[in-house]
């Protein structure tokens, strides 16, 4: 019975594990922010290894944010750059959190979750992407961002 048990259980692992993952997603990071608040001049990095086929890939900023934030949106400035070619791209990503009515709009209890579309970008086999980001609000130090990261997803 234990035998029989043991299978049952290797095999709903198995199962759950095939099932859990995206073979689409091919980055996805988070990076902390000190506790105290995001400075305006810190910038988060994230290096994307080599994509190892051609196609277009949807890029997504996540964020993770407390009670603390004050405000009701964030501005975020992200540069990237594709190696080898060069490619350089600049985006302004204005973030609504709440809504007009007060409503948080991200997931989760003390900590809400976000994803905000960024751009789809054309990579090659064997490009890499660098991708630097940092906020653009008028305060110095943003209380309440616990995490900002970037996930990149093949679309076809």
């Amino acid at each position: 019975m234990k035998c029989r048990n043991s299978l049952f259980v290797f095999v709903l692992t198995v199962a759950l594990v095939i099932a859990g993952c995206n073979r689409k997603t091919i980055y996805s990071h988070y990076e902390h922010t000190p506790i105290y608040g995001w400075e305006k001049t810190d910038h988060l990095s994230f290096v994307v290894s080599p994509v190892t086929d051609n196609g277009t890939f949807r890029e997504e900023v996540g964020l993770r944010i407390n009670g603390a934030y004050p405000f009701m949106g964030l501005t975020l400035i992200v540069e990237q750059q594709v190696y080898p070619s060069g490619m350089r791209r600049s985006d302004t990503l204005s973030c609504r959190l709440v809504d007009a009515d007060g409503t948080v709009q991200g997931e989760g209890v003390s900590f809400y979750q976000y994803r905000f579309h960024l751009c789809n970008m054309k990579l090659t086999q064997g490009d890499s992407l660098r991708v630097s980001i940092r906020h653009n609000m008028k305060r110095e130090i943003l209380p309440g961002i616990a995490d900002v990261g970037v996930t990149l997803t093949k679309i076809n």
